[in-house]
């Protein structure tokens, strides 16, 4: 997923790349003829044209663009200072799909260019039944503001996320978590699409053992905030085809030290929340990370993410496999991580998932 980024100014470029590392892979020009010459021999999912791109601003290259073959299809953010509703009739007036006033929060970004690109299936959203609907736009909005909290080290807005997963739990209290699953499969963010599968399933799998709000908002709290480390590893890693180098392994594993980080800054957020994030990873035979815990040093909630997460990992598609089928990631889990994952947990689960159809 290949966004490119034309702005005159090499501060911004810098910046816009940074804000978009682990979500997309960036490519950055100072001149619309170099994005030109580069961007025309490469697939590409979104464009970000500032008003200042030379030689005649963006403006001008926004509507070369939308009167030719150039870029077809692909959506433009028009970038841009200055008073905001004269931005906004720039933008429109050149054919940009939309803009962002400098300077603007790395949340809005993600947030304008996730929306573009996934247009198609965002607006699906709008005939799903309401709790779902609200589920689904209410943590893509809180999901997206937590890389402010990983930019600026701002603490998390612990009632904000509460208040997004109020919804799902109604949503899977209705049998709605698979509308939901399905609703995410294609979304181009993976790891919010992950996050909240992950979320999803561990109410389900809390409605199953008999757990009561809160606790049951306390699971979706934790499955939406367990990976945001993620968002400081480069999308190159993240979505690498070929095996990890041993450099890049220690750093996708630093995720979790960097999540517990991140929410470290929040004095109000629970302490079991911070238990999956902090050991969704740990295996039953000490072969996991980052603490190498095993046996009875992982409790229930432990061994119950650490189902989930692998789960939703398995069946989920990435950019270099396609997903797997519900019973070939079960089958997988029983008979090749029987030392691994807490079997019985584990037939809870799979019969939770049968029961429900998943």
């Amino acid at each position: 997923m290949l966004v490119g980024v034309i702005d005159a100014n090499e501060s911004h470029r810098r910046q816009v790349a940074q804000a978009l590392v682990s979500f997309y892979q960036v490519a950055t020009y100072s001149t619309a003829a170099d994005a030109v010459a580069d961007l025309g021999k490469r697939p590409l999912c979104a464009l970000l044209v500032d008003q200042s791109a030379p030689p005649r601003g963006g403006g001008d290259f926004v509507r070369l663009i939308r009167s030719g073959n150039l870029f077809a299809g692909v959506p433009i953010v028009f970038t841009g200072t200055g008073d905001e509703n004269t931005l906004r009739h720039q933008a429109a007036e050149c054919g940009a799909d939309c803009f962002l006033a400098k300077p603007f929060r790395r949340s809005l970004l993600i947030r304008a260019i996730s929306q573009q690109i996934n247009k198609t299936v965002e607006k699906k959203w709008e005939a799903l039944p309401a709790a779902s609907r609200r589920a689904l736009v209410g943590t893509m909005d809180v999901y997206n503001s937590f890389s402010d909290v990983v930019e600026k080290g701002e603490p998390v807005a612990y009632a904000q996320v509460l208040s997004a997963c109020g919804p799902l739990v109604e949503a899977v209290g209705m049998q709605e978590h698979k509308e939901i699953l399905a609703s995410i499969r294609s979304h181009d963010n993976y790891s919010y699409a992950h996050s909240l599968g992950t979320a999803t399933l561990l109410v389900l799998f809390g409605y199953a053992i008999g757990l009561k709000d809160p606790d049951l908002s306390l699971l979706g709290s934790g499955g939406l905030l367990h990976d945001i480390g993620k968002m400081s590893i480069p999308y190159d890693v993240l979505n690498k085809a070929d095996p990890l180098t041993p450099e890049e392994l220690t750093l996708v594993k630093s995720h979790v030290p960097l999540t517990l980080q991140f929410l470290g800054q929040s004095a109000e957020l629970p302490k079991n929340l911070l238990v999956i994030a902090a050991e969704h990873h740990e295996r039953l035979d000490g072969s996991g990370y980052p603490r190498g815990l095993k046996g009875s040093e992982l409790n229930e909630l432990s061994r119950m993410a650490a189902i989930v997460d692998v789960f939703c990992a398995m069946s989920e598609r990435r950019v270099y496999r396609p997903a797997i089928s519900a019973e070939a990631a079960l089958s997988i889990m029983v008979e090749g991580m029987s030392s691994q994952l807490d079997q019985t947990l584990l037939a809870l689960f799979r019969e939770m998932l049968l029961d429900t159809g998943r």
